[in-house]
């Protein structure tokens, strides 16, 4: 598996780095700001992209935008001090994978990667109540714009259910409940089911 590394002070990068190749992980690019992380993501194709949220050039919440908009397979996990809520929206929208704090990140790093590898997400049930009460204070993630349909769509998505079996629920095609989907995303502006489950919660 190839992990990149982009934080501008080189201690972190060194630090992560030896915990990773200590964890089985030794393979490993290094980029010292978001322009050069985003660089070496296009060149390199890692795996994980574990960025800092503060960089030059780029933030870490820049560069996740630019692979989800370019619908990049790299899976991205924050690795940062602290994250305001707006990032914390954001980064939830553009499909983060995992949120770390470096405080302790030593102890946790390794359980992050493998959770994230093996297709799952690393968020601080902190983190995750943090976004649900910030949702609610942010009038462009409200639910009131769906239609009942779409709501009951979203409802659906909340508790788990995959596009087969909402289908299967709405007597629809998975074509369609897709179109639902993109649709849902376009009014509400998030970018991925997560968002849409955690607004769907903390919205009733």
């Amino acid at each position: 598996m190839k992990i990149l590394i982009a934080d501008d002070h080189p201690l972190i990068r060194s630090g992560v780095s030896s915990v990773l190749a200590l964890g089985g992980y030794p393979d490993v690019i290094s980029a010292a700001d978001g322009e050069a992380a985003l660089a070496a993501i296009g060149e390199h194709a890692p795996d994980i992209a574990i960025l800092d949220i503060r960089m030059p050039q780029a933030s870490g919440i820049d560069v996740l935008r630019a692979l989800h908009e370019s619908a990049s397979p790299v899976r991205v996990v924050l690795l940062t001090a602290d994250i305001m809520d707006e990032q914390l929206l954001d980064a939830l929208r553009y499909g983060v994978c995992g949120i770390l704090f470096k405080d302790g990140a030593e102890d946790r790093l390794i359980e992050c990667i493998g959770q994230v590898s093996a297709g799952q997400r690393y968020i601080d049930r902190e983190l995750t109540e943090r976004a649900l009460s910030a949702s609610l204070r942010s009038p462009r993630d409200s639910l009131t714009g769906l239609t009942p349909r779409e709501r009951e769509l979203a409802g659906l998505v909340a508790k788990g259910l995959r596009n087969r079996e909402i289908a299967e629920r709405m007597a629809v095609t998975e074509g369609t409940v897709k179109v639902y989907l993109n649709t849902i995303y376009t009014k509400l502006g998030i970018g991925n089911r997560t968002a849409l489950a955690l607004l769907v919660t903390a919205q009733g």
